[in-house]
């Protein structure tokens, strides 16, 4: 077990629940914040190693990934999804959460390959209706999905992509800035503590406060998955190939530098 952090360490991580697996009992400070800043801090050199958006290393693949650990899903990830009343073909205009590159990007590649050119809007403010939709993520997802229940239709970004790829979504990595020494053993304990965490997953659920230990249980373990395996470098790399597809990305052959 991890008994102390790297002398001096700067990490960082998402502010959301499907972090907790990942981060809980980190023994040293970290830095929360919503996906889109921890990249930036991450790029200016603010931090050193931080839980962020896949799209960061996509867009800027001087990373190392720590290897092995992501957060993803081969399936329903019930936090990131366009709500909606109408048929998604009905859609003319969804508003995004700005917190998540990934995810923006994610959902214009899922749009484009159904042929849908809906216009995206950085404004949450006008309410969801029969011609608009609302991408949410994260806890706000969660929070709105349960306030809401079967009030809206849910395109679920995971489920989409499974249906288009076959292969598992790749959310967020761990990355570490090309500078840091001893990248290895920060990976190793990064590793680490995803496995104390699922070795005692009652106490990670139990610490829990804001949502409820049941329906944690249920996205730790059903919804999402916290390995950087085989299928979720190909989903990866598959992601990549869409953005390159669809003008996001410019094309780019670098490799998956894993640590």
């Amino acid at each position: 077990m991890i008994e102390s952090a790297p002398a001096a360490l700067r990490i960082g991580c998402v502010k959301y629940l499907n972090a907790q697996p990942l981060i809980h009992g980190w023994p040293g400070p970290v830095v929360f914040d919503h996906p889109a800043a921890l990249c930036r801090l991450l790029a200016e050199g603010e931090l050193d190693v931080a839980l962020v958006s896949s799209f960061e290393f996509l867009r800027n693949p001087v990373y190392s990934i720590v290897d092995g650990v992501a957060v993803a899903a081969n399936g329903p990830v019930f936090s990131v999804f366009v709500a909606h009343l109408s048929a998604v073909e009905e859609v003319l205009e969804i508003a995004l959460d700005p917190a998540s590159r990934t995810s923006v990007n994610l959902l214009q590649c899922l749009l484009a390959e159904r042929g849908l050119r809906p216009k995206l809007v950085d404004d949450a403010t006008v309410p969801i209706s029969e011609t608009r939709g609302r991408l949410l993520i994260g806890d706000q997802a969660i929070r709105f999905r349960q306030r809401h229940g079967s009030e809206f239709e849910y395109l679920d970004l995971a489920v989409e992509w499974k249906r288009v790829t076959g292969l598992p979504f790749v959310f967020a990595l761990w990355l570490i800035r090309p500078e840091v020494r001893d990248a290895a053993t920060i990976a190793e304990e990064l590793r680490a503590r995803r496995d104390v965490n699922f070795q005692g997953l009652d106490q990670l659920v139990a610490a829990q406060t804001e949502f409820s230990a049941e329906f944690c249980a249920y996205y730790f373990q059903e919804c999402l998955r916290f390995v950087f395996g085989e299928g979720e470098k190909a989903g990866l790399l598959g992601f990549r190939s869409l953005c390159e597809k669809h003008g996001i990305l410019a094309a780019n052959s670098a490799p998956l530098r894993l640590v």
